[in-house]
């Protein structure tokens, strides 16, 4: 029996449980796991996640002759010199590039998930996507952890119904009976409860309240959009890379 475990949010991580036999699959719905899935979509080389704009700029310059775009925020503000993590203001701008990610919360949760066997980053977005490249390749009972980023060591909503939707996929395609914990089960309740106001959880939850005031309705509004993408984006361990696999 396959177990799922979920983290609330990303304080929780301890690196000595999260080990070479643990699969993780980080959520940042707002927005840097959707951000990561729709840059991939949009063309991206590759996505590769910072700690802080210090690891940033230090990767620019490993990158050399590479083309490349700075995208991140902290605190929810755009850093200076960098583009907004906005999907939907990415997508004419990444086209072939390497994107170099920064954000307060998301990017920083899967760096520190790094020592598992394997890191998916997943959005609402391509849920289903993640789900059967994961059962395809991975169809042992290995534990799945799922990790909510959640923001500046609080508990947000949105990754947690997320989560919930993930669940959802691997509940009706999973060959095996699945053991969730009571984080996970209750992820999972809350979205079944509430699957058709997902828009409205994720528009007044306090980062989509917030995302709202300063005009990015048209984001919140496009990440609520069920496995429309077909990308895995997985954390490639030798070099901390996200890149894109895409299912037929």
């Amino acid at each position: 029996m396959r177990k799922v475990h979920l983290l609330l949010k990303k304080e929780e991580i301890d690196h000595d449980r999260i080990s070479i036999d643990k699969i993780v699959v980080v959520f940042d719905i707002l927005l840097a796991t959707s951000t990561i899935a729709s840059a991939l979509e949009y063309g991206a080389k590759r996505v590769i996640p910072v700690l802080d704009v210090t690891e940033a700029k230090y990767m620019t310059t490993r990158l050399k002759d590479e083309d490349y775009v700075l995208v991140g925020e902290y605190q929810g503000v755009t850093i200076d010199g960098f583009l907004s993590p906005n999907p939907l203001q990415l997508k004419d701008q990444i086209n072939g590039k390497t994107v170099i990610l920064s954000t307060t919360n998301g990017t920083v949760a899967i760096k520190n998930s790094a020592g598992a066997k394997i890191v998916y980053a997943a959005s609402i977005l391509n849920s289903q996507a993640i789900v059967s490249h994961l059962l395809r390749c991975y169809p042992s009972n290995e534990t799945i952890v799922l990790v909510c980023a959640g923001s500046s060591g609080m508990f947000n909503i949105e990754d947690f119904y997320g989560a919930g939707y993930f669940i959802d996929c691997l509940l009706k395609v999973s060959s095996r009976r699945l053991q969730l914990t009571d984080s996970s089960y209750a992820a999972h309740r809350l979205y079944r409860g509430n699957q058709q106001l997902g828009s409205s959880i994720l528009r007044n939850s306090r980062i989509g309240t917030k995302l709202t005031m300063y005009g990015y309705e048209k984001e919140v509004q496009f990440v609520t959009r069920e496995s429309v993408l077909s990308n895995v984006p997985i954390l490639n361990d030798q070099n901390h890379i996200v890149c894109a696999m895409k299912l037929d």
